[in-house]
């Protein structure tokens, strides 16, 4: 372990920190390793096929289908911030991680999952036009305004991430180095740290009610709106086409959202890691893995789309 020596405090400062990630038996790790690589290059493969399918595919050039290509895109990014340095560390070859390596982990995992938030509000918006205002959607939903829907998601998540990433430079690491999870989290560094955190929690508890409860109040009510909606459509095919654009939407954001409340809309921190550590392999390992066959499976247009692509080849 690294330290660095404070004479006029007296203390040292942690530089290095051990990812302790998914202790056990051998024959325990390998199975976890293996099924994380499995999932790993089945995500990649099924949100790279969807980002593919919507360049390539002209009837795919539509809001709808851009802002799903902005998702996947996204997802791609965000579980390889995550899972290739897990598995590293379950095959126990590289666990310690610097403090400035660290702080980037976090940086980028919690940048890419507060876009997702911003994303999810702005699909749920396309939606609501589109069921609730069809005449007028192709006027409002053009693609300026949806180019500025998918910056401004990108560019706010990202920059909303900087106030909590400099709070935890600013706190000091001076005692155990050992992080209870398999990837730096806000949680472990509260925990580890030596010196008050009030200001830390507090700030983390405001921002995520901004990038998660408040995306998830707008999509819930264009939810509420697209659903009287389809109800007042006097046949049932018509309600069963008009769920059918939004359904597979609908299915992620609880998922997410069901998982990411839970974890980190509460002001404090100081909880079992043990269960966040569970709760976070369904968001960061296993919803990005869901979400290319939940849109492939629920939607006609993917699936028209990869079978003239098939055809073709």
């Amino acid at each position: 372990m690294k330290v660095h020596s404070k004479s006029r405090q007296n203390e040292t400062r942690v530089l290095d920190f051990i990812l302790l990630g998914f202790p056990g038996s051998l024959y325990l790790k390998m199975f976890i390793f293996t099924l994380f690589l499995v999932i790993y290059i089945l995500t990649i493969m099924g949100n790279l096929a969807i980002v593919i399918l919507v360049i390539t595919n002209r009837r795919l050039h539509i809001p709808m289908y851009f802002f799903l290509c902005n998702l996947s895109f996204l997802e791609i990014w965000y579980t390889t911030s995550i899972i290739p340095k897990t598995l590293a560390i379950i095959l126990g070859r590289s666990r310690s991680i610097s403090f400035t390596g660290c702080i980037l982990q976090l940086y980028f995992v919690f940048g890419f999952g507060s876009t997702e938030y911003l994303l999810l509000s702005a699909m749920a918006y396309d939606r609501y036009l589109a069921i609730c205002h069809p005449l007028h959607y192709n006027t409002i939903m053009d693609l300026s305004l949806s180019c500025k829907l998918a910056f401004s998601s990108w560019l706010c998540g990202f920059l909303v991430i900087c106030v909590p990433a400099f709070l935890i430079t600013r706190l000091s690491f001076c005692g155990p180095n050992v992080i209870n999870h398999f990837y730096c989290n806000i949680d472990s560094w509260i925990v580890l740290s030596c010196t008050d955190t009030y200001v830390m929690e507090m700030a983390d508890f405001v921002i995520s009610i901004i990038v998660i409860l408040c995306p998830s109040i707008i999509t819930f009510i264009s939810y509420i709106y697209i659903i009287a909606t389809i109800l007042r459509i006097p046949s049932t095919k018509g309600q069963r086409k008009a769920f059918s654009t939004c359904s597979s939407h609908l299915a992620v954001v609880i998922i997410w959202s069901g998982s990411t409340i839970f974890l980190y809309v509460k002001p404090s921190k100081q909880t079992s890691l043990e269960m966040t550590k569970i709760v976070n392999i369904l968001n960061t390992i296993v919803t990005p893995l869901l979400n290319p066959f939940i849109y492939t499976l629920r939607n006609k247009d993917v699936k028209e789309a990869l079978r003239h692509c098939f055809q073709r080849t």
